[in-house]
């Protein structure tokens, strides 16, 4: 007969291991390599090499999550975690022989994303990009007042400079290419020196844009971001004590109960003589 608990709980003593944890990611970056050595013109003999490593990281990352099905407690609510379906899509679809069939680069693709895996399997990336997902709302609005910056700015450009370059402020769609191109620092003092000869003071109006573009909104989305992370952290923490809590408390319960047992034992003993 099987015991089911006991396979579990060597699925957990499995899962929770560090050394396995750090076989698997050792796995993820061997995968990376491989899609990447892939790209280069390679004999034959290291063709099929590659090709039985591939095969091999595809079995180790279907015991990999196997083990953590089993090792989980609650397995009806294991696929409502997306990491977990995201891990799982990948591992079926990398089953799949599709190499030599027209879904060949679909296939490829998946290898590609399997690097992804690495976030799943380290706690501290997903966190960081939990973070980001938080940040989204917030960020939004100021993506929005920085887009209504380089939309007025656009407008003014190609107002004023659209006769000295045509090509990099001829309708607002270039001009506000062009202004990233400022924003980015990408050669833009040859933008500016071109309309300096015809608008000396034109060097505001490039100061003006990167002060409140490059320092301002991008410092603001810098600050947003860091201020999601300290309260997911601050969560984790409050967790982390809630679940120390929880499992002194029970300590606490079972050492009363067995006061309890010996006080009931030595009371029946007293009786008995």
């Amino acid at each position: 007969m099987i015991d089911i608990q006991r396979i579990q709980a060597r699925a957990e003593a499995v899962r929770d291991n560090k050394a396995f944890e750090l076989i698997v990611v050792g796995v993820i970056i061997l995968s990376a390599l491989l899609v990447g050595a892939k790209t280069y013109p390679i004999p034959a003999p290291l063709v099929t090499l590659i090709l039985w490593l591939d095969i091999a990281v595809t079995l180790l990352f279907l015991f990999e999550i196997t083990v953590r099905f089993i090792a989980d407690n609650n397995k009806r609510r294991f696929f409502l975690n997306g990491w977990n379906v995201f891990d799982t899509l990948v591992v079926v679809v990398s089953l799949i022989p599709i190499d030599n069939s027209e879904m060949a680069l679909i296939g490829r693709l998946v290898r590609v994303f399997r690097v992804l895996r690495m976030v799943s399997i380290i706690p501290e990336l997903r966190m960081l990009l939990n973070s980001l997902v938080r940040a989204l709302p917030q960020l939004g609005y100021v993506v929005l007042l920085m887009f209504i910056i380089f939309y007025i700015y656009a407008a003014v450009g190609a107002t004023f400079f659209s006769e000295i370059n045509h090509d990099l402020w001829g309708d607002i769609s270039l001009s506000m290419l062009t202004l990233f191109r400022v924003m980015t620092f990408e050669d833009w003092t040859d933008v500016m020196y071109e309309t300096m000869d015809v608008y000396p003071l034109s060097w505001m109006y490039y100061l003006s844009f990167i002060f409140l573009t490059t320092f301002a909104f991008l410092n603001m989305v810098i600050g947003i971001v860091v201020n999601v992370l300290e309260d997911e952290h601050a969560q984790q923490r409050a967790e982390q004590d809630k679940e120390d809590g929880k499992a002194t408390m029970d300590d606490l319960r079972d050492e009363i109960q067995e006061l309890k047992t010996l006080i009931t034992q030595l009371s029946q003993q007293q009786s008995s003589r």
